[in-house]
């Protein structure tokens, strides 16, 4: 999610620039990725070679860490996210229901990043008291219902319009 900041489009001598000003950091693995991520909104796959070459690992240890961090996107990330807590609090008080409404409104499934709405499931936010609960944009919230929930997606949608 790109959340208004301006993002460099990738290419392998910027991603070279971002490991070297990084490699010299004590484990400097999740460093790298991590800046990788906040510099181009996502972790390209084929700097993952370049990452190896760097810090002189193995590919496969660096595509473990990847693809063992839900943080190390491989493909650019939407405009706006919704997550929806799948936690047994907010499932109690309706939020497989909300789930559905989301996945119906924006034409989607539950773990799509298609267009510029994503539209993913988190299994705890910590908001347990304020059930069903979801974070837009980075921003709780709780006591959601259907009606609450359409309304914020119809402003995202009118936002990237």
């Amino acid at each position: 999610m790109t959340c208004g900041r301006a993002l460099t489009p990738y290419s392998a001598e910027a991603a070279l620039a971002v490991i070297r000003e990084h490699a010299g950091l004590r484990g400097p693995l999740l460093p790298v990725l991590h800046a990788l991520v906040k510099t181009f909104g996502y972790l390209d796959p084929s700097a993952v070679p370049l990452v190896a070459a760097e810090l002189n690992l193995s590919r496969a240890d660096v595509h473990g860490v990847v693809t063992f961090y839900h943080d190390f996107r491989t493909t650019p990330a939407a405009t706006h996210e919704i997550r929806i807590c799948r936690a047994e609090a907010c499932q109690s008080v309706g939020g497989e229901a909300l789930v559905a409404s989301a996945s119906a409104k924006l034409g989607v499934p539950v773990g799509s990043t298609q267009g510029p709405i994503a539209l993913t499931e988190v299994f705890c936010l910590g908001l347990c008291g304020l059930a069903p609960a979801a974070q837009i944009d980075g921003q709780p919230v709780g006591r959601l219902d259907q009606s609450q929930l359409a309304g914020l997606i119809d402003g995202l949608q009118a936002s990237t319009a």
